[in-house]
């Protein structure tokens, strides 16, 4: 069993949180990828009257693709269901996200989501987030201004660079940059920070969105639902 393996096998699991009928948000990424092939082989079967939502260009040619057809979110305020991957999970359902470089997407349509379920494969399963740097989508007009207050919470920020070596830019044409962390003691805290900065656009924080996790590690799948952890 490989961790390609676990991945497909925790999107194939959290495919039995979709409904006929749904509004549906789909993420961007390799274990989301795995969500997205199977819908397109159960969707004329399973959910013949959901509707898809793409959070990227990338998510938009796969599911086509596969046979699933992408609805303008731009004309929706709201989902049933999100289902993306995470870069880290922890136990409290705290998400970090963004390697893929859609988490400003990501996160629009997290909380436009009533629900939002995460799939991983046991490799993401931390105990505290902070292995992982959190990305923040940056306005370039302000690259250096963020980098600074960045910086002063205790982070350092590395520009993302693109294959051809220039700087990476986002389907909205910002700046990502990668905010590596010694240790994140208070998401929440770090988050609302984060936010409060002019110019950063988004960031990979996910604090409260995540409703559910799929984690699949060594052909094993768990369920953690925020919900049940509460009661």
């Amino acid at each position: 069993m490989t961790q390609t393996d676990d991945k497909r096998l925790a999107a194939e699991a959290a495919l039995a949180e979709i409904a006929d009928g749904m509004a549906v948000g789909l993420g961007t990424g390799s274990t989301a990828a795995f969500a997205i092939a199977a819908i397109g082989r159960r969707r004329s079967s399973d959910w013949p009257n959901a509707t898809f939502y793409a959070t990227s260009r990338r998510t938009l040619l796969m599911a086509r693709d596969a046979g699933v057809t992408i609805a303008r979110f731009d004309r929706i305020a709201m989902l049933d269901l999100a289902i993306d991957g995470v870069d880290e999970v922890d136990s409290e359902l705290r998400a970090i996200k963004g390697a893929g470089g859609a988490m400003l997407r990501e996160k629009i349509v997290g909380e436009a989501a009533r629900r939002m379920v995460v799939i991983a494969d046991g490799s993401k399963r931390v105990a505290a987030l902070g292995k992982a740097p959190v990305p923040v989508e940056t306005l370039p007009f302000a690259r250096a201004f963020v980098a600074e207050a960045v910086a002063r919470l205790g982070a350092e920020p590395v520009l993302r660079v693109a294959g051809n070596g220039r700087a990476y830019r986002t389907e909205q044409g910002n700046l990502v940059l990668d905010c590596h962390f010694r240790t994140i003691a208070d998401p929440p805290a770090l988050s609302a920070a984060l936010s409060a900065i002019p110019g950063a656009l988004g960031h990979g924080l996910f604090v409260d969105q995540v409703n559910t996790a799929y984690i699949a590690c060594e052909g094993v799948v768990t369920r953690l639902a925020r919900d049940e952890m509460r009661s």
